[in-house]
């Protein structure tokens, strides 16, 4: 099994080698210089949109909750929906036109002679936000790390930690989405690869996976039913979908797309993908219960109920040859790097394309932004290994805060930009602002006594002011189209 990981490292860093050689300009490094075909931008996207969350957050949801994690995975699968098939042409199209390459500057060229404030207020949002998604993934590889090799958490942190800060360094966007490619076809596999093995292992140990569900406390089989809890699990469960609409990591991917062509490729590519993975990481959840369940995982059953998201490493390590489990363990830590990757990227370029050129009056020439932006990758790479080391929540809850965060406040800004004309500077600044404030009140006070999650409330509450601003407060604006 290590060998297999040290292979898999070493065929990462021969893509790494050879991705960043087509990384020439500074346009290449933030967005791919137009060189990236359809396919490999959408299994960038969906590599980049699930994460260590997939692997370890969903499965361990599903092994703690039951059938309410089903409400989860439709809510993200809907999510994918929508954006491939209702944002990434108009995306794309409005990209083309206005040649820009980050999802502040979309803002910037519907709203200019308002730089500065644009700049600074979305670049605030996605580091404080980004610090926490990149620590959670760093985190994730920790976790990995000690459930499968027996490596302290801090030093598997480093590990991951160092290794995607440096490949981002060096190539920029079109490594990370050449080493993305390749990672999301590790992670489908696992999740396409693991619940069948783990089935047959429980059928050839006469374990009726069907009856054992059925037996199990009610609040496990119970996928929604009557009264204001059930409706609370579902609108929580299906309230992912909102926050792909905004996330900066993921619409960057149909910004780069070169066609109309190439965006009904990544369609397809994103929907096959994302139906395979969600299934397969929900199955992994339920029948690692019952694996645990019935002793065919050793004695686990109380640690894994401290803590769930180590169902997955587990059943790869217990049930699955060293050559299998390898490649399986590559696929969870490919979650990790592939969303942390595309995150510094999204963080540093925020700094370094949008406030930078916002507040100095000289322009750098290309050699020096690049430098910049590679310095900044590092800076906030270091940053967010800090955060890691010192929080204390799980993977699943600190995705939740962040995805809310950043889908709260870009979301409807995005929506609104696209297909609403009379979308104002005002109500850009409330979407912002009031996804933002929303979600840290929410998390912080509400989201226990009102059983609503922020991811929910926070959406709402800054559509509806971006909105309400945008009708009291207008602006003049060129027509898009």
């Amino acid at each position: 099994m290590t060998i297999i990981f040290l292979l898999y490292l070493i065929l990462l860093i021969v893509i790494v080698a050879f991705s960043a050689r087509k990384s020439k300009s500074n346009n290449d490094f933030v967005i791919g210089g137009n060189k990236l075909s359809g396919y490999s931008l959408a299994l960038s996207e969906r590599a980049t949109g699930e994460s260590a969350w997939l692997l370890l957050g969903l499965t361990g949801f599903a092994f703690a909750e039951g059938m309410a994690a089903l409400w989860v995975a439709i809510g993200c699968v809907s999510g994918v929906f929508i954006i491939w098939f209702f944002m990434a042409q108009p995306l794309r199209k409005y990209t083309e036109r206005h040649k820009v390459m980050t999802v502040p500057s979309l803002f910037m060229k519907r709203f200019p002679g308002n730089d500065r404030l644009i700049s600074l207020s979305t670049s605030l949002i996605v580091v404080f936000f980004f610090m926490l998604y990149i620590a959670s993934q760093f985190a994730g590889a920790g976790k990995i790390s000690d459930n499968t090799f027996n490596i302290d958490p801090f030093w598997g942190m480093v590990l991951g930690a160092g290794l995607v800060t440096i490949y981002t360094m060096l190539g920029g966007f079109i490594t990370v989405v050449a080493t993305d490619a390749f990672q999301a076809l590790l992670m489908v596999i696992t999740c396409v690869v693991l619940p069948v093995v783990a089935y047959f292992v429980a059928v050839q140990a006469g374990v009726d996976v069907q009856q054992v569900l059925t037996q199990l406390p009610e609040h496990y089989i119970d996928a929604g039913g009557a009264g204001m809890f059930s409706v609370l699990l579902i609108l929580n469960g299906l309230s992912w979908a909102f926050g792909y609409t905004g996330q900066p990591q993921l619409l960057t991917r149909m910004m780069a797309l070169r066609s109309d062509k190439e965006t009904r490729q990544g369609r397809t590519v994103a929907v096959i993908w994302t139906s395979l993975a969600y299934v397969g990481a929900f199955a992994i959840g339920l029948i690692g219960y019952v694996l645990a369940k019935n002793g065919l995982l050793g004695n686990v059953m109380s640690d894994l109920l401290a803590d769930s998201e180590r169902i997955m490493p587990t059943m790869v390590v217990t049930l699955l040859n060293p050559l299998l489990a390898g490649i399986l363990l590559s696929g969870a830590v490919s979650a990790m790097m592939s969303t942390a990757s595309s995150q510094l990227m999204v963080a540093s370029t925020a700094i370094g394309e949008d406030v930078v050129n916002s507040f100095t009056m000289q322009k750098f020439i290309p050699e020096k932004k690049l430098l910049l932006n590679k310095a900044l990758i590092l800076i906030v790479g270091l940053l967010a290994f800090m955060f890691a080391i010192s929080l204390e929540e799980t993977v699943y809850s600190l995705v939740s805060y962040a995805w809310s965060g950043i889908g709260s406040s870009f979301g409807p800004a995005v929506i609104l930009l696209l297909f609403w004309k009379r979308f104002s500077l005002a109500g850009l600044m409330g979407s912002l602002i009031g996804g933002t404030v929303s979600s840290i009140v929410w998390k912080t006070f509400l989201s226990d006594p009102t059983g609503i999650s922020e991811r929910l409330s926070s959406f709402v509450i800054a559509f509806i002011l971006a909105v309400l601003c945008s009708l009291i407060w207008p602006t003049k604006y060129s027509e898009i189209s």
